[in-house]
């Protein structure tokens, strides 16, 4: 039976009396990874004044700011309405466009490591490919739902597919503009997932894999990536080739979660982490801060928390009642798995650097909002099934 298959409409109930229902599990899982990101964001700042300005907490305080933010959005999107999300859909959608065509603009788009990905505004930068995510995916979702149901289709058609895929393309190309190759690659997992349990014939999959190296190739043939793009990808295949220059963050990566053994070395008493010999790590080497100071066992911990809320995830997918909420679940899914396993992979050396956040846990308002609306869409989807 194909995952489009619809269920059988319940009434509701008032979402707002019925948070209890939440899935709890699943929440607890999120709470522990910011919890377990707070301390190592704040292990990794709090010596270093030229970014803190001699407040050591400043950091510490500011991801705890972003968390209860994004734990507001997150309860937000939990108790809305379902008719309402989908109205809002398009919105969103359009309005994550809006914010990728901002940063491109000179002057308001604001170059960080190589990427115009930021709008910097008073006291707080905003990344907008965070939210294209979100939009890719409630996008695709609402377009291949809506075909379904108004057909009385289980399985999406290939024009279907080609419309849903035409939807994600255009923030994609955006992205690529930028450039920010990690996005793009973190987008085409959620397409692939999307369109996997869409029920359409498995030479879709084949074609999509052929088309991403197709991509990729002309990309690299017309220089649309950066030489420091391409250089990361050389060095991942190399670290040693380069140590002092492109393979240097991967190659103190490595050490730094080496010295940690089976217990660490202590939180605050990382050697490679209190020297700062690792660069940008409170945001995509924070993987880094938990392999030294917390070991081998804190740092599975995190890859344990994450598989619990990819397993959430997932049965919230399977239990869906309708389409759309299929979709979007798994899209969800596809996102947390592929960007956890992409910020992991390139601190041990088995990924490229590709500059992604690790979710929940590296610094970043952004990534934090994004990240906590997917739950709450999650949680959304989830009281949805149990409503009577």
């Amino acid at each position: 039976m194909s995952l489009l298959t619809m269920r059988p409409v319940r009434s509701r109930t008032d979402r707002r009396g019925a948070l209890w229902q939440a899935d709890w599990v699943l929440v607890l899982g999120v709470l522990a990874l910011a919890f377990l990101g707070a301390l190592l964001v704040w292990s990794a700042t709090y010596q270093r004044t030229s970014l803190t300005d001699g407040h050591p907490r400043a950091y510490l305080f500011r991801h705890a700011l972003n968390f209860a933010i994004g734990a507001v959005l997150a309860v937000g999107a939990a108790v809305t309405d379902h008719r309402r999300l989908r109205i809002l859909a398009p919105l969103l959608y359009v309005a994550s466009l809006v914010g990728l065509i901002l940063v491109l603009v000179p002057g308001v788009g604001a170059v960080i490591n190589g990427s115009r990905s930021w709008i910097q505004l008073p006291g707080m930068s905003v990344q907008p490919s965070e939210f294209a995510k979100l939009a890719v995916i409630v996008g695709m979702a609402l377009l291949i739902a809506e075909k379904g149901e108004t057909n009385h289709r289980e399985n999406a058609r290939t024009i279907d597919v080609a419309q849903a895929i035409a939807v994600a393309a255009i923030p994609v190309l955006l992205v690529m503009l930028q450039p920010d190759l990690g996005t793009v690659m973190v987008l085409g997992s959620i397409v692939f997932g999307i369109i996997a349990v869409s029920g359409v014939p498995k030479r879709w999959m084949l074609g999509l894999v052929t088309a991403a190296v197709l991509i990729a190739t002309l990309a690299i043939q017309f220089n649309v990536l950066k030489e420091y793009q391409l250089a990361r990808f050389t060095a991942f295949a190399d670290p040693s080739q380069d140590p002092q220059g492109i393979g240097y963050n991967v190659n103190q990566a490595r050490i730094a979660i080496g010295n940690g053994g089976v217990f660490g070395q202590g939180l605050f008493h990382g050697s490679q982490t209190q020297n700062a010999f690792v660069p940008e790590q409170h945001t995509d080497f924070v993987f880094t801060v938990a392999g030294e100071e917390l070991g081998l066992i804190g740092a599975g911990a995190i890859i344990a928390l994450f598989a619990l809320i990819l397993w959430r995830g997932l049965r919230i997918a399977v239990n869906a009642r309708d389409a759309f909420d299929r979709l979007v679940a798994t899209g969800i899914v596809c996102w947390f798995a592929f960007q956890a396993f992409e910020n992991i992979g390139m601190t041990l050396g088995i990924m490229p650097v590709t500059g992604l956040p690790l979710p929940f846990v590296s610094y970043g308002g952004s990534s934090m909002f994004a990240g906590l609306l997917a739950v709450g869409l999650l949680q959304n989807i989830h009281l949805r099934t149990h409503e009577i």
